[in-house]
């Protein structure tokens, strides 16, 4: 059965797309820890991280700092914190988080709660920055 992101990546699960290419999709997390958290996911469903190729794994990093600029670009931090942690969701993925402090990676704190209009405000200035 496909994963949640899985059913993302092929449009059967709306999302707030920020961007993808032929191996990797980053969109907004509806549960953000703070306005403009992205997740990075390979369009390859493999469930742990560190189970991905290396030129997978590289490239997964690679595009998920094109995705990190984007963000760092338009959103104000200090800069763009990373983490995996990857027990969520059985679909490798990356969290970008715009982050001021350490504690703003908490994932025990309350997450935001968005309108769509939000969502879409956001996700739509990333993508503009998105080189």
């Amino acid at each position: 059965m496909a994963t949640i992101f899985s059913r993302i990546i092929s449009g059967d699960i709306p999302c707030y797309k920020i961007a993808e290419d032929e191996n990797y999709f980053a969109f907004l997390d509806i549960n953000p820890l703070i306005e403009g958290h992205t997740l990075v996911v390979p369009k390859k469903e493999i469930d742990y991280i560190f189970d991905l190729e290396d030129d997978a794994l590289a490239g997964m990093h690679l595009f998920s700092k094109r995705v990190a600029k984007a963000i760092e670009a338009v959103m104000p931090c200090e800069r763009i914190g990373v983490t995996v942690i990857g027990l969520e969701v059985p679909h490798a993925h990356i969290h970008l988080i715009p982050i001021f402090t350490l504690s703003d990676m908490n994932f025990k704190k309350p997450k935001l709660t968005l309108a769509k209009e939000q969502f879409e405000s956001v996700a739509e200035k990333i993508r503009a920055a998105f080189i």
